[in-house]
């Protein structure tokens, strides 16, 4: 059985080497002392959320905290291509499973979709509490997951925002770590899902490798999906003029919150992340 993964504090695991000793305390030690109960003699592993992973077993437990003893450092590297799920809000917390699912299928970000339709609608506070419960759901995912990254929780946006940044690539975007032609340079594909295309998402993600020059790769796939009640005819519109391709992911029509996850696996194999 695997250990569990607790996440260290941000750049707490810099610089760490074998032997060193990491306490973890805050609300991740208290959930590891009092909610796991981690004991002394327990190995775990200690996730640094930007690739670095420390098995650690633990040599003291506090009340509210737990110190750990760092048995072996591993630094995994980050996907060859980033795929990016910009899900639309829905209701019934089914665009926080899509999201649960997707971090546990090795999403790299996640973006919160205000589309026409969306039921749920995020303005004000709203606006900072729906975020903190994507990134708290996120974060929960990781642990569960054991990864050792951290995918993004993006701004969010419209579906003109959303255009402006897929059109130009001089408009700052929903996320922070996003080149504008994805990582290093390399070109993004910006799919939206959508059960009237004509052309399947796996076609267009094989059409978009082998239109890849020599030794260069596909930076970002961006996976757009609807909310209950589908994605606008104007907005189909908006995203295709902005350069997004409409894609139909099966014959069966998917719910909001099963679309993503179920495209998001289909694409990382495509691109030869799940090899």
């Amino acid at each position: 059985m695997s250990n569990q993964a607790f996440l260290a504090a941000d750049g707490q695991l810099d610089g760490v080497e074998p032997g060193s000793l990491v306490t973890v305390d805050g609300d991740e030690g208290h959930h590891a002392v009092t909610v796991k109960r981690v004991r002394p003699g327990e190995g775990l592993d200690l996730l640094g959320g930007r690739g670095r992973r420390a098995a650690v077993t633990v040599a003291d437990v506090a009340k509210r905290s737990f110190t750990a003893r760092v048995d072996r450092i591993v630094d995994e590297p980050g996907p060859g291509t980033r795929v990016v799920l910009v899900q639309a809000l829905a209701k019934g917390d089914r665009d926080l499973q899509a999201v649960e699912a997707a971090v546990e299928l090795g999403v790299s970000a996640v973006v919160p979709w205000q589309a026409e339709r969306c039921v749920v609608r995020w303005g004000g506070e709203k606006t900072a509490k729906g975020r903190q419960k994507w990134e708290s759901t996120v974060r929960s995912a990781v642990k569960q997951s054991r990864r050792a990254w951290i995918p993004e929780v993006g701004v969010p946006s419209t579906t003109a925002q959303l255009a402006a940044t897929i059109g130009d690539p001089s408009v700052s975007g929903p996320l922070q770590s996003a080149d504008p032609h994805g990582p290093s340079g390399s070109p993004r594909l910006v799919l939206v899902l959508h059960e009237a295309a004509a052309e399947p998402l796996t076609a267009r993600v094989r059409a978009a490798l082998q239109d890849l020059e020599a030794g260069s790769s596909l930076g970002e796939v961006w996976l757009l999906v609807g909310p209950e009640g589908g994605i606008s005819e104007p907005e189909i519109e908006t995203l295709r003029a902005a350069g997004a391709l409409p894609a139909v992911l099966g014959r069966h029509v998917l719910r909001s919150g099963t679309a993503g996850p179920a495209a998001l696996v289909l694409t990382r194999h495509l691109v030869g992340e799940l090899d």
